[in-house]
C-alpha cells in the first residue's frame, strides 16, 4: 500500500502561510529529494493554482538557479491529482481533476501501485488528517516568527489525539529543521 505523505513549511510560531515563509537552495534540494520518493502529487484547487503554472514555467526558463530548475523539472514530471469542484481545466497531460469523494478516492489511490503520494497545501491535508489518511508528516520548521497568518489544522477536529513517531531530523545550514514523523 502506498503512503500518503504530508509536507509543509511552518514558522516557529506555527504559521503555514506561504507568504510568510522563505526558501533557499538547500530547502529546494530537500524538497526535490522528497519528490524523488513519490510518483503522485495531490492538491486542492488553491495549492494547485499556487504551484501551476509557476513551477512548470520555471522548468522552461534559463534564468533560474540550479536548485530551482531541478525542483521545477522534477515537480513538472510527476503526475498530479487536483481535488476541485470549481476548476474547469488543468494544465499538463499528467494532471487530472477529481470531483468525487475525497476519502474514497484517496483510499483508491493508496491501494494502487507506485511510490508515495505527496499531499500539499492546508485545507485538503487537514481533511485527510481528520480522516486518518496521512501516514507520514514532513515538517520543515523555519527560523521565523511570523506573528500572524494561517495556522496549520485550524478548524480540524480530531476524534482522538494522534501520537506520531519522529524517525528523522536534519538541521539545514540556513537554520531550517526538517522533521519526518510516521503514524504508528
Amino acid at each position: 500500500m502506498r503512503n500518503v505523505i504530508f509536507a509543509i513549511n511552518l514558522t516557529i510560531d506555527g504559521c503555514c502561510d506561504h507568504t510568510k515563509t522563505i526558501s533557499d537552495e538547500e530547502l529546494l534540494e530537500h524538497y526535490t529529494q522528497l519528490l524523488g520518493e513519490v510518483d503522485l502529487l495531490v492538491f486542492g484547487r488553491k495549492t494547485y493554482q499556487l504551484m501551476v503554472p509557476y513551477w512548470p514555467d520555471v522548468a522552461k526558463t534559463q534564468s533560474t538557479t540550479g536548485a530551482e530548475k531541478e525542483f521545477a523539472r522534477t515537480f513538472d514530471s510527476i503526475d498530479k491529482v487536483v481535488f476541485s469542484r470549481s476548476l474547469d481545466s488543468v494544465e499538463g497531460a499528467n494532471t487530472r481533476i477529481v470531483r468525487t469523494n475525497l476519502q474514497d478516492e484517496v483510499l483508491r489511490l493508496k491501494e494502487g501501485q507506485g511510490k508515495g503520494i505527496l499531499v500539499g497545501g492546508v485545507d485538503l491535508p487537514s481533511q485527510l488528517i481528520e480522516l486518518g489518511l496521512v501516514d507520514e508528516y514532513r515538517v520543515v520548521i523555519q527560523p521565523i516568527l511570523a506573528g500572524e497568518g494561517r495556522r496549520l489544522l485550524q478548524g480540524v477536529s480530531l476524534q482522538e489525539k494522534l501520537q506520531v513517531k519522529l524517525v528523522d531530523s536534519k538541521i539545514l545550514r540556513s537554520g531550517f529543521v526538517a522533521l519526518r514523523y510516521l503514524k504508528p
